[in-house]
């Protein structure tokens, strides 16, 4: 077959394949992608996943809603369609092999959350917040984070005096709002150098300590524990150590909140392009294996679901990119913000199209004596 007819047969292909989302190759809809090098249609066949980031992120196509277009795909299941020998081998991957140990732990902190502190911070929410807010009476990303925070404080029934361990503090935004608002005393250990040095700075004056540590080397009583979007980076290989850290830390009366991205199906497919290109070696759990490995060492007495809140979270943090990228286009090449712009806006389509989940979990070492009660919110 001659190159050019090759070309055709995979774009005739690919054009069926997105016609049955409402997709369409070459289209004037604000979702539909348009392709700038027809190549595209044989890499996004071949290489699945792979292929449309990678060619977008090499031009060869172009979407004003991607967002829109991955909800509409992702809804129609045409992921499920385009399986590729790369994607099967990343499944054995992550199933068989430990992507999480001691030394690759720290690669998505320098590949990641050390690209630059300013970068981070036009991005994000005035907090510095790296997780999924919440929306229910907020209108601004600003309110959001500082709702999710409140929610966490009064989640965890936190009090003047308490102590406070963060597995995964990030910039300190928690144990900063913990400080300031309940008077809790923090400790929050993280596995980013920058962080650390910039978090630290950020809670001057307030009991609040960072540790650059990683989880397995936790020693301490803490009286309540939170985990927000780390479990992300731990893999199904750590899971029980994780956990086994967690109440190894707590005190028998404590209450430990976990908050996690989560998946729909148990030995889902780890996505290959986010693996290589945004969170080396991280992997999204099921509920079930939260319930798996927890088992022996907590009670689960609340599990809270407001994954389609990280949509809205995720086009805030689009907009501020783009509203903030004439400041730092010098110091990153375009295809870097082709990639980030890519990461954000599949993203958000991956929750507006609830395939993606993110939970809150509140765990308890012994069961709360007359049992766990939500706030009222």
């Amino acid at each position: 077959m001659a190159v050019g007819s090759q070309h055709s047969a995979s774009l005739d292909h690919l054009s069926k394949l997105a016609a049955t989302a409402g997709v369409t190759i070459n289209g004037d809809a604000p979702w539909d992608l348009r392709l700038t090098d027809n190549r595209a249609a044989d890499r996004i066949l071949a290489q699945g996943s792979m292929g449309l980031g990678e060619s977008y992120m090499d031009g060869q196509w172009e979407c004003d809603q991607i967002d829109e277009m991955i909800t509409r795909l992702l809804r129609h299941r045409i992921d499920d369609k385009v399986r590729t020998a790369a994607t099967f081998w990343h499944v054995l991957r992550a199933r068989f092999v430990n992507n999480q140990t001691r030394s690759k732990a720290w690669e998505v902190g320098e590949k990641h959350y050390d690209l630059g502190n300013e970068f981070f911070r036009d991005m994000l929410d005035t907090r510095m917040t790296y997780t999924c807010g919440y929306w229910d009476n907020a209108n601004t990303l600003d309110e959001a984070q500082e709702a999710k925070l409140d929610l966490v404080c009064q989640k965890l029934g936190l009090k003047p005096g308490m102590t406070v361990l963060d597995i995964g503090c990030g910039w300190g935004s928690f144990m900063r709002f913990a400080a300031e608002r309940y008077g809790a005393h923090c400790t929050g250990i993280t596995i980013s150098k920058e962080q650390a040095e910039y978090g630290q700075k950020m809670c001057d004056g307030l009991p609040v300590q960072f540790l650059l540590q990683d989880y397995r080397d936790l020693t301490g009583q803490y009286d309540r524990i939170v985990s927000l979007g780390m479990f992300e980076h731990v893999g199904r290989k750590n899971y029980r150590t994780y956990f086994e850290a967690a109440r190894k830390n707590l005190k028998q009366d404590g209450l430990f909140l976990m908050h996690s991205i989560g998946g729909k199906i148990r030995d889902h497919d780890p996505d290959p392009w986010i693996h290589k290109y945004i969170f080396p070696n991280g992997e999204i759990p099921v509920i079930g294996q939260v319930a798996d490995y927890t088992e022996g060492l907590f009670l689960i007495e609340d599990l809270h679901n407001f994954g389609a809140d990280y949509d809205k979270t995720l086009m805030a943090w689009h907009a501020n990119f783009e509203k903030h990228w004439d400041k730092h286009a010098s110091q990153y090449s375009e295809r870097f913000y082709r990639m980030w712009r890519y990461y954000l806006l599949i993203c958000a389509g991956s929750f507006r199209a609830r395939d993606n989940q993110l939970w809150q979990f509140v765990l308890s070492p012994n069961g709360v004596p007359g049992g766990y009660r939500r706030p009222k919110l």
